[in-house]
Protein backbone atom coordinates (compact mmCIF):
# COMPACT_ATOMS: atom_id res chain seq x y z
CA UNK A 1 0.00 0.00 0.00
CA UNK A 2 0.99 3.51 -0.81
CA UNK A 3 0.66 6.72 0.18
CA UNK A 4 0.03 7.90 -3.74
CA UNK A 5 -2.94 4.76 -4.10
CA UNK A 6 -4.49 6.66 -0.56
CA UNK A 7 -4.25 9.71 -2.43
CA UNK A 8 -6.25 8.88 -5.63
CA UNK A 9 -8.86 7.27 -4.30
CA UNK A 10 -9.41 10.31 -2.33
CA UNK A 11 -9.69 12.71 -4.96
CA UNK A 12 -11.88 10.04 -7.41
CA UNK A 13 -14.10 10.29 -4.84
CA UNK A 14 -13.99 14.29 -4.11
CA UNK A 15 -14.62 14.40 -7.96
CA UNK A 16 -17.65 12.33 -8.21
CA UNK A 17 -16.51 8.96 -8.85
CA UNK A 18 -14.94 10.41 -12.21
CA UNK A 19 -11.61 9.00 -12.86
CA UNK A 20 -10.67 11.61 -15.44
CA UNK A 21 -11.49 14.68 -13.31
CA UNK A 22 -9.27 13.11 -10.83
CA UNK A 23 -6.50 12.08 -13.09
CA UNK A 24 -6.24 16.25 -14.35
CA UNK A 25 -6.31 16.99 -10.94
CA UNK A 26 -3.39 14.98 -10.16
CA UNK A 27 -1.67 16.03 -13.10
CA UNK A 28 -1.65 12.17 -13.80
CA UNK A 29 -3.46 9.84 -16.15
CA UNK A 30 -7.01 8.25 -16.52
CA UNK A 31 -5.38 4.79 -17.22
CA UNK A 32 -2.79 4.94 -14.16
CA UNK A 33 -5.54 5.96 -11.99
CA UNK A 34 -7.45 3.26 -12.61
CA UNK A 35 -4.75 0.84 -12.48
CA UNK A 36 -3.88 2.27 -8.90
CA UNK A 37 -6.94 1.47 -7.66
CA UNK A 38 -7.51 -1.90 -8.69
CA UNK A 39 -4.17 -3.25 -7.53
CA UNK A 40 -4.87 -1.46 -4.03
CA UNK A 41 -8.40 -3.11 -4.18
CA UNK A 42 -6.19 -6.51 -4.75
CA UNK A 43 -3.74 -6.29 -2.29
CA UNK A 44 -6.83 -5.77 0.50
CA UNK A 45 -9.16 -8.12 -1.36
CA UNK A 46 -11.83 -5.87 -1.16
CA UNK A 47 -13.96 -3.24 -3.69
CA UNK A 48 -13.40 0.14 -2.84
CA UNK A 49 -15.84 1.46 -5.75
CA UNK A 50 -19.01 -0.49 -7.57
CA UNK A 51 -18.38 -0.67 -11.39
CA UNK A 52 -20.66 -0.56 -14.01
CA UNK A 53 -17.99 -1.52 -17.36
CA UNK A 54 -15.62 0.85 -17.04
CA UNK A 55 -17.45 3.43 -14.91
CA UNK A 56 -17.63 3.91 -11.15
CA UNK A 57 -20.62 3.86 -9.48
CA UNK A 58 -20.65 4.10 -6.03
CA UNK A 59 -18.66 2.98 -3.12
CA UNK A 60 -19.08 0.09 -1.31
CA UNK A 61 -19.54 -0.54 2.16
CA UNK A 62 -16.12 -1.75 3.17
CA UNK A 63 -14.74 1.30 0.47
CA UNK A 64 -16.77 4.13 2.93
CA UNK A 65 -14.36 2.34 5.69
CA UNK A 66 -11.02 2.70 3.84
CA UNK A 67 -11.72 6.49 2.41
CA UNK A 68 -12.75 7.77 6.30
CA UNK A 69 -9.47 5.86 7.32
CA UNK A 70 -7.28 7.18 4.29
CA UNK A 71 -8.87 10.72 4.86
CA UNK A 72 -6.64 10.57 8.21
CA UNK A 73 -4.04 9.25 6.95
CA UNK A 74 -3.44 11.68 4.39
CA UNK A 75 -4.23 14.55 7.60
CA UNK A 76 -1.58 13.24 9.63
CA UNK A 77 1.00 13.11 6.51
CA UNK A 78 0.51 16.69 5.79
CA UNK A 79 0.80 17.19 10.16
CA UNK A 80 4.32 15.37 10.08
CA UNK A 81 5.49 17.27 6.74
CA UNK A 82 4.32 20.78 8.91
CA UNK A 83 5.88 19.92 11.86
CA UNK A 84 9.19 19.53 9.60
CA UNK A 85 8.53 23.04 7.67
CA UNK A 86 7.85 24.85 11.31
CA UNK A 87 11.00 23.53 12.71
CA UNK A 88 13.23 23.45 9.84
CA UNK A 89 12.50 27.19 8.93
CA UNK A 90 9.64 28.86 10.28
CA UNK A 91 9.40 31.72 8.21
CA UNK A 92 8.87 29.86 5.36
CA UNK A 93 6.63 27.15 3.54
CA UNK A 94 3.20 26.98 1.66
CA UNK A 95 -0.02 28.04 2.82
CA UNK A 96 -2.68 26.16 1.20
CA UNK A 97 -6.53 28.03 1.77
CA UNK A 98 -9.84 26.51 0.34
CA UNK A 99 -12.28 29.09 0.03
CA UNK A 100 -15.75 30.27 -2.04
CA UNK A 101 -15.54 33.04 -4.71
CA UNK A 102 -17.19 35.60 -2.17
CA UNK A 103 -14.52 35.16 0.58
CA UNK A 104 -11.88 35.03 -1.89
CA UNK A 105 -12.75 38.31 -3.64
CA UNK A 106 -14.65 40.71 -0.96
CA UNK A 107 -12.85 39.29 2.73
CA UNK A 108 -9.70 37.71 1.69
CA UNK A 109 -7.55 40.20 0.01
CA UNK A 110 -6.73 42.59 2.27
CA UNK A 111 -5.90 40.23 4.74
CA UNK A 112 -3.67 38.42 2.32
CA UNK A 113 -1.78 41.38 1.84
CA UNK A 114 -1.19 41.68 5.15
CA UNK A 115 0.03 38.38 5.65
CA UNK A 116 2.10 38.53 2.52
CA UNK A 117 3.71 41.51 4.26
CA UNK A 118 4.55 39.94 7.04
CA UNK A 119 5.61 36.47 5.79
CA UNK A 120 7.21 36.83 2.29
CA UNK A 121 9.03 33.45 2.56
CA UNK A 122 5.45 31.93 2.70
CA UNK A 123 4.12 31.06 -0.59
CA UNK A 124 -0.04 31.32 -0.72
CA UNK A 125 -2.32 29.06 -2.41
CA UNK A 126 -5.97 29.70 -2.69
CA UNK A 127 -8.87 27.05 -4.06
CA UNK A 128 -12.06 28.11 -4.81
CA UNK A 129 -14.84 25.51 -4.70
CA UNK A 130 -18.17 24.62 -3.16
CA UNK A 131 -18.51 25.02 0.47
CA UNK A 132 -18.93 20.46 0.15
CA UNK A 133 -15.81 20.50 -2.17
CA UNK A 134 -13.47 23.01 0.10
CA UNK A 135 -14.72 21.03 3.34
CA UNK A 136 -13.39 17.71 1.96
CA UNK A 137 -10.39 19.52 0.31
CA UNK A 138 -9.58 20.10 4.28
CA UNK A 139 -10.27 16.71 5.38
CA UNK A 140 -8.18 14.99 2.68
CA UNK A 141 -5.38 17.11 3.82
CA UNK A 142 -5.18 19.11 0.25
CA UNK A 143 -5.46 22.45 1.66
CA UNK A 144 -4.76 23.31 5.45
CA UNK A 145 -7.77 25.13 6.34
CA UNK A 146 -11.18 26.27 4.94
CA UNK A 147 -13.08 29.63 4.84
CA UNK A 148 -17.09 29.43 4.04
CA UNK A 149 -20.50 29.96 5.43
CA UNK A 150 -22.43 26.87 4.13
CA UNK A 151 -22.49 22.74 4.69
CA UNK A 152 -19.77 22.96 7.56
CA UNK A 153 -21.23 21.07 10.45
CA UNK A 154 -21.38 18.23 7.92
CA UNK A 155 -18.26 16.88 8.59
CA UNK A 156 -17.04 15.80 11.99
CA UNK A 157 -13.59 15.63 11.16
CA UNK A 158 -13.15 19.80 10.87
CA UNK A 159 -12.95 22.17 14.12
CA UNK A 160 -15.03 24.97 12.85
CA UNK A 161 -14.00 28.48 14.08
CA UNK A 162 -16.77 31.23 14.02
CA UNK A 163 -15.27 34.59 12.41
CA UNK A 164 -17.94 37.00 11.32
CA UNK A 165 -21.36 37.65 10.73
CA UNK A 166 -23.16 39.34 7.79
CA UNK A 167 -25.99 39.88 6.38
CA UNK A 168 -27.74 40.55 2.46
CA UNK A 169 -28.87 43.51 0.34
CA UNK A 170 -31.06 43.43 -2.45
CA UNK A 171 -29.09 44.53 -5.56
CA UNK A 172 -31.85 46.69 -7.72
CA UNK A 173 -31.33 48.98 -11.03
CA UNK A 174 -31.24 52.66 -9.18
CA UNK A 175 -34.95 53.27 -10.87
CA UNK A 176 -36.61 49.92 -9.46
CA UNK A 177 -40.26 50.54 -7.82
CA UNK A 178 -38.39 47.88 -4.74
CA UNK A 179 -36.89 51.53 -3.50
CA UNK A 180 -40.10 53.24 -3.37
CA UNK A 181 -41.43 50.75 -0.62
CA UNK A 182 -40.82 52.22 3.22
CA UNK A 183 -40.48 48.59 4.64
CA UNK A 184 -39.42 46.35 2.37
CA UNK A 185 -40.87 42.73 3.13
CA UNK A 186 -40.85 39.15 1.80
CA UNK A 187 -44.05 39.89 0.14
CA UNK A 188 -43.23 42.68 -1.83
CA UNK A 189 -39.44 40.99 -2.75
CA UNK A 190 -41.24 37.79 -4.15
CA UNK A 191 -43.27 39.66 -6.64
CA UNK A 192 -40.00 39.89 -8.75
CA UNK A 193 -37.95 37.35 -10.66
CA UNK A 194 -35.07 36.76 -7.72
CA UNK A 195 -31.51 36.18 -8.83
CA UNK A 196 -29.25 34.58 -6.43
CA UNK A 197 -26.72 32.15 -4.96
CA UNK A 198 -26.80 28.53 -5.67
CA UNK A 199 -28.40 26.60 -3.10
CA UNK A 200 -25.16 25.27 -1.23
CA UNK A 201 -22.96 29.08 -1.11
CA UNK A 202 -22.85 32.32 1.08
CA UNK A 203 -26.07 31.89 3.07
CA UNK A 204 -28.55 30.69 0.77
CA UNK A 205 -29.99 27.97 3.02
CA UNK A 206 -31.14 30.84 5.11
CA UNK A 207 -32.72 32.90 2.25
CA UNK A 208 -34.83 29.69 1.59
CA UNK A 209 -35.86 29.16 5.17
CA UNK A 210 -36.77 32.48 5.41
CA UNK A 211 -38.93 32.13 2.36
CA UNK A 212 -40.37 28.84 3.43
CA UNK A 213 -41.31 30.22 6.85
CA UNK A 214 -42.97 33.01 5.38
CA UNK A 215 -44.92 30.65 3.13
CA UNK A 216 -44.17 32.49 0.43
CA UNK A 217 -42.45 30.84 -3.09
CA UNK A 218 -40.02 33.29 -4.20
CA UNK A 219 -39.81 33.60 -8.29
CA UNK A 220 -36.03 32.28 -8.33
CA UNK A 221 -35.42 32.76 -12.29
CA UNK A 222 -31.48 32.19 -12.33
CA UNK A 223 -28.54 30.97 -9.53
CA UNK A 224 -24.85 31.71 -9.97
CA UNK A 225 -22.13 30.87 -7.36
CA UNK A 226 -20.20 34.59 -7.49
CA UNK A 227 -22.29 37.16 -6.46
CA UNK A 228 -20.51 39.58 -9.85
CA UNK A 229 -22.47 37.21 -11.79
CA UNK A 230 -25.47 37.89 -9.88
CA UNK A 231 -25.00 41.86 -10.33
CA UNK A 232 -24.05 40.81 -14.40
CA UNK A 233 -27.86 39.48 -14.49
CA UNK A 234 -29.17 42.12 -12.51
CA UNK A 235 -27.64 45.14 -14.63
CA UNK A 236 -29.97 43.08 -17.79
CA UNK A 237 -32.60 43.63 -16.24
CA UNK A 238 -33.73 39.93 -15.40
CA UNK A 239 -34.01 40.60 -11.89
CA UNK A 240 -33.43 41.64 -8.30
CA UNK A 241 -30.19 40.40 -6.95
CA UNK A 242 -29.98 38.85 -3.43
CA UNK A 243 -26.32 38.80 -2.40
CA UNK A 244 -24.27 39.38 0.74
CA UNK A 245 -23.66 42.54 1.58
CA UNK A 246 -19.92 42.62 1.84
CA UNK A 247 -20.38 41.90 -1.89
CA UNK A 248 -21.85 45.34 -3.08
CA UNK A 249 -19.28 48.51 -3.05
CA UNK A 250 -21.21 51.66 -4.32
CA UNK A 251 -18.28 53.22 -5.15
CA UNK A 252 -17.92 50.30 -7.70
CA UNK A 253 -21.00 50.09 -8.30
CA UNK A 254 -22.26 53.08 -9.52
CA UNK A 255 -25.51 51.81 -11.63
CA UNK A 256 -26.68 49.50 -8.88
CA UNK A 257 -28.65 50.40 -5.40
CA UNK A 258 -28.39 47.94 -2.09
CA UNK A 259 -31.65 47.64 -0.29
CA UNK A 260 -30.92 46.55 3.18
CA UNK A 261 -32.27 43.06 4.18
CA UNK A 262 -30.99 42.50 7.32
CA UNK A 263 -34.39 42.17 9.25
CA UNK A 264 -35.80 39.91 6.03
CA UNK A 265 -32.81 37.36 6.90
CA UNK A 266 -31.41 35.56 9.92
CA UNK A 267 -27.74 36.56 9.88
CA UNK A 268 -25.16 33.84 8.93
CA UNK A 269 -21.83 33.27 10.06
CA UNK A 270 -19.03 32.59 7.97
CA UNK A 271 -16.57 29.98 9.67
CA UNK A 272 -12.64 28.89 9.67
CA UNK A 273 -12.48 25.03 9.50
CA UNK A 274 -9.56 22.83 10.20
CA UNK A 275 -8.51 19.63 10.77
CA UNK A 276 -9.51 17.88 14.09
CA UNK A 277 -5.91 17.46 16.29
CA UNK A 278 -4.17 19.40 13.69
CA UNK A 279 -0.61 20.80 14.16
CA UNK A 280 -0.54 24.51 12.46
CA UNK A 281 2.66 26.58 11.74
CA UNK A 282 2.75 29.42 13.76
CA UNK A 283 2.01 31.60 10.21
CA UNK A 284 -1.34 29.64 10.12
CA UNK A 285 -1.88 30.98 13.61
CA UNK A 286 -1.05 34.52 12.18
CA UNK A 287 -3.26 34.16 9.09
CA UNK A 288 -6.43 33.18 10.93
CA UNK A 289 -5.96 36.24 13.54
CA UNK A 290 -6.07 38.35 10.22
CA UNK A 291 -8.92 37.11 9.19
CA UNK A 292 -10.66 37.18 12.68
CA UNK A 293 -9.16 39.02 15.84
CA UNK A 294 -10.80 37.38 18.36
CA UNK A 295 -9.37 34.05 17.32
CA UNK A 296 -5.86 34.21 19.06
CA UNK A 297 -3.58 31.40 19.33
CA UNK A 298 -4.70 29.88 22.38
CA UNK A 299 -8.36 29.72 21.97
CA UNK A 300 -7.61 28.20 18.31
CA UNK A 301 -5.32 25.49 20.57
CA UNK A 302 -8.25 25.00 22.73
CA UNK A 303 -10.78 24.62 20.24
CA UNK A 304 -8.67 21.89 18.29
CA UNK A 305 -7.66 20.07 21.08
CA UNK A 306 -11.91 19.80 21.97
CA UNK A 307 -13.39 16.17 21.84
CA UNK A 308 -16.45 17.62 20.26
CA UNK A 309 -18.62 20.25 18.01
CA UNK A 310 -20.26 21.43 21.74
CA UNK A 311 -17.33 21.89 23.54
CA UNK A 312 -15.71 24.13 20.91
CA UNK A 313 -18.98 25.76 20.95
CA UNK A 314 -18.87 26.38 24.50
CA UNK A 315 -15.86 28.21 23.86
CA UNK A 316 -16.89 30.84 21.90
CA UNK A 317 -20.61 31.47 23.63
CA UNK A 318 -18.79 34.90 25.29
CA UNK A 319 -16.77 35.61 22.19
CA UNK A 320 -18.90 38.67 20.35
CA UNK A 321 -17.98 38.73 16.55
CA UNK A 322 -17.82 41.38 14.70
CA UNK A 323 -19.08 42.11 11.39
Amino acid sequence: MKLQQLRYILEVERRGLNVSAAAEALFTSQPGVSRRIRELEEELGVRIFERAGRQLTRVTPAGRTILDLAAKVMGEVANIERIGREYGDPGHGVLSVATTHTQARYRLPPVIRKFIGRYPGVRLNIQQGTPLQIAQMTVGGDVDCCIATEAMELFDELVMLPCYRWDRCILTPCDHPLREEKTLTLEALAEYPIITYVFGFTGRSTLDKAFQEAGITPNVVLTAADADVIKTYVRLGLGVGIVAKMAYDRRVDTDLCALDAGHLFQSSVTRFGLRRNSILPGYLYDFIELFAPHLKRELVEKALSASNAKEVSRLFEDVPLYS
